[in-house]
């Protein structure tokens, strides 16, 4: 059975969807707290450091319009072996961090309304019962799923984009802007809660703003689920930073102007709705913030068991798993990611330092090897055969280059030491979370898929 695919439009929601998620409503105040009211220009800055990624994934797309995004090219430039662990350690990470961002929606869901977010068995229940919803969902096909998934993109753009429209609106009618009184916020000892600006803590805002834009190295997971991937997803994924860099400068710009005291003090989950005193608008943005964490999880049920399909069509894990049903849905790699998405995160008892660590890894990994694969491809340099595609040399050399830089910068600036330790001794999550997702379960995969090719010979 022929499916209807997701058209250009659509995947330019789904690349929203798999991008915005909880940070930007729930942590603005981390950025605000380093820089002040250099707070926009830091996300600029990681905007345009995201943009270089970003173009690169979006390049590679129109080379090799595989399913499998950074695996399919990693196989493509490298050769089967590599591309085997990239997709295998990628597939990991992401399955987990599934887990983690549906326990993210609902602790905090849980944590508005007032429920315990420390009872063990109050939070499986309702994990459990979410991870039904998107299943039931995903296997009621590709339309329901677009509808589910463009739904829940308008509806978390909508939000921050009422935000934007109702502060704007309440500086105009004051004709007063606070931003300025963030140069003069102390707490209870009278120290100042924004620090001097130097170029270190510029650096390290500008770092964890680039977090919030992460997300787009999975768009091209599904992409044999598109149209014209080849065409579409190049276009699609800048379009897409585009229109969250728009979003996320204004919703910052807005609450240092409105309300910078709440949005760097406030104790409640969702920080962006402390700006304002209206109930009205403090409960469109909770509503907004939920379906944000929720459209991030129908975006990752969707990118992430394509990934497990994509090494299976190659042969490269049992292919039983590439099977789809009539409604030509990938059910069996999807029932195995959900199991592994609800099994780990539990097993962890819901770490999520230890998840953190290890979606960073990998990241650093893809956004380091990616780029070098698009290099390669302009140069013809590849491994497999590769599309015909048009080569340009600032979008599939200079940029590329640039991200690789950028990756660099990064790893020199991210805080390994905090990851690996919690609390002041050892973070044995995270170090058990590694050897899981860069040694065993590739060492797993590789004896599972040479016992297919043994019983297929």
């Amino acid at each position: 059975m022929t499916s209807k695919k997701l058209g250009f439009w659509s995947i330019v929601l789904l690349a929203i969807n798999s991008i915005v998620g909880s940070g930007i409503f729930l942590t603005p105040g981390v950025v605000i707290t380093m820089v002040g009211k250099l707070g926009p220009l830091a996300y600029i800055a990681a905007a345009l450091l995201a943009a270089c990624l970003a173009v690169t994934f979006a390049v590679a797309a129109k080379y090799v319009t595989k399913s499998g995004s950074a695996y399919a090219y990693a196989k493509a430039a490298f050769g089967p072996r590599f591309g085997f662990y990239m997709g295998t350690v990628r597939y990991f990470s992401a399955a987990v961090a599934w887990g983690v961002m549906a326990v993210s929606v609902i602790k905090s869901t849980l944590s508005i309304f007032g429920g315990d977010t420390n009872n063990f068995w109050l939070v499986t229940a309702c994990f459990i019962i979410l991870m039904a919803i998107i299943t039931l969902i995903n296997f009621g096909g590709e339309p329901l799923f677009a509808f589910i998934n463009n739904l829940a993109t308008i509806g978390k753009v909508a939000a921050l984009a009422l935000l934007i429209i109702a502060g704007t609106v309440l500086v105009i009618k004051t004709g007063h802007s606070n931003a300025a009184t963030l140069a003069h916020l102390t707490d209870g000892h009278n120290h100042a809660l924004i620090p001097p600006v130097t170029t270190s803590t510029f650096v390290m805002a500008v770092a964890t703003a680039f977090y919030a834009f992460t997300g787009f190295e999975s768009v091209a997971s599904g992409s044999a689920d598109m149209e014209a991937p080849e065409k579409n997803l190049p276009q699609a994924i800048p379009l897409a930073i585009i229109l969250i860099a728009l979003v996320y400068i204004g919703t910052i710009t807005v609450a240092i102007m409105v309300n910078p005291q709440a949005i760097v003090t406030t104790k409640q989950v969702v920080a962006l709705a402390a700006i304002f005193t209206n109930p009205w608008l403090r409960n469109l943005i909770l509503t907004g913030a939920l379906i944000s964490m929720f459209g991030i999880n129908i975006a990752a049920s969707f990118n992430t068991p394509r990934i497990l399909e994509a090494m299976a069509t190659e042969g490269q894990v049992p292919q039983w798993l590439a099977h789809r049903n009539h409604r030509d849905f990938p059910a069996r790699a999807y029932l195995i990611t959900v199991i592994l998405a609800l099994i780990i995160p539990m097993a962890f008892n819901y770490s999520v330092p230890a998840i953190i660590l290890l979606s960073a890894m990998v990241r650093f990994f893809e956004f380091a090897v990616i780029p070098l694969a698009v290099i390669m491809f302009y140069y013809g340099k590849a491994q497999e055969p590769l599309l015909p595609a048009p080569r340009n040399w600032w979008t599939d050399v200079v940029i590329p280059a640039l991200g690789m830089v950028v990756t660099i910068l990064l790893l020199i600036k991210y805080d390994w030491v905090g990851e690996f330790t919690l609390n002041g001794t050892i973070n044995w999550y995270a170090i058990g979370g590694m050897i899981v997702g860069f040694i065993l379960l590739p060492l797993a995969f590789a004896w599972f898929a040479r016992r297919d090719h043994l019983s297929q010979a």
